[in-house]
């Protein structure tokens, strides 16, 4: 058991063996693709919203580090100006876990088989334009959730190959055909299928594992 203090509250935390519980799947196989524009995009046509939490504090917490660093060190006024800012990014990152949590509950309770991404993020994250977004999202977050409520719930979890091309591979047709980042819709050259960038990529990891 560990009792720690985080931005003003306590936490407890401890260890304890937890006993699967199965649950009725209303679905069988279902492919996830993660993205910065919508959180997940599933291959049944569902989409999760990105809550896009940090994006929305932003100016908040910029104004807080501001505060901060007018404080004298060592003085009260920092200690409580510091406080303030912890407690504002803590509110962020309890916005961002609830959304996850919801997500990878709903997609581990009810489907047999996730398929999912490997992302590479650390990778991702060297893309400075996009860094800030990305992390705003929590993908490792995502995969860490999905990992163990898959074992809570009795479903199996499928990481598809890094190198598997999802947004390439038409998912009507097979065909395979470059996808730059700012093409929104897939378009198939070989049978003229055109969906949603996204749409098409889950659906391509939900075929994964035939």
């Amino acid at each position: 058991m560990r009792i720690s203090k985080r931005a003003g509250d306590w936490h407890i935390s401890f260890k304890y063996d937890y006993q699967p519980n199965p649950t009725p799947k209303e679905g069988d196989i279902i492919g996830v693709d993660v993205g910065i524009n919508a959180l997940a995009t599933c291959s049944d046509g569902r989409i999760f919203s990105n809550v896009k939490a940090y994006k929305q504090a932003k100016k908040r917490l910029t104004g807080y580090q501001r505060r901060v660093s007018k404080k004298k060190i060592g003085s009260k006024n920092r200690a409580k100006a510091v406080k303030r800012l912890a407690k504002a990014h803590k509110k962020v990152a309890d916005i961002r876990a609830d959304a996850l949590h919801k997500l990878t509950t709903w997609l581990a309770k009810n489907h047999s088989t996730i398929v999912i991404e490997d992302l590479n993020i650390s990778g991702m994250l060297k893309n400075h334009k996009l860094a800030s977004a990305i992390a705003d999202c929590g993908f490792y977050e995502f995969k860490r959730q999905l990992t163990y409520k898959c074992e809570w719930y009795d479903s199996v979890l499928v990481i598809a190959d890094r190198f598997y091309p999802s947004s390439q591979l038409c998912s009507n047709c097979g065909h395979q055909q470059k996808m730059p980042l700012n093409v929104r819709t897939y378009e198939c050259a070989n049978c003229g299928f055109k969906a949603d960038r996204d749409f098409n990529a889950a659906v391509n990891l939900a075929n994964y594992v035939y």
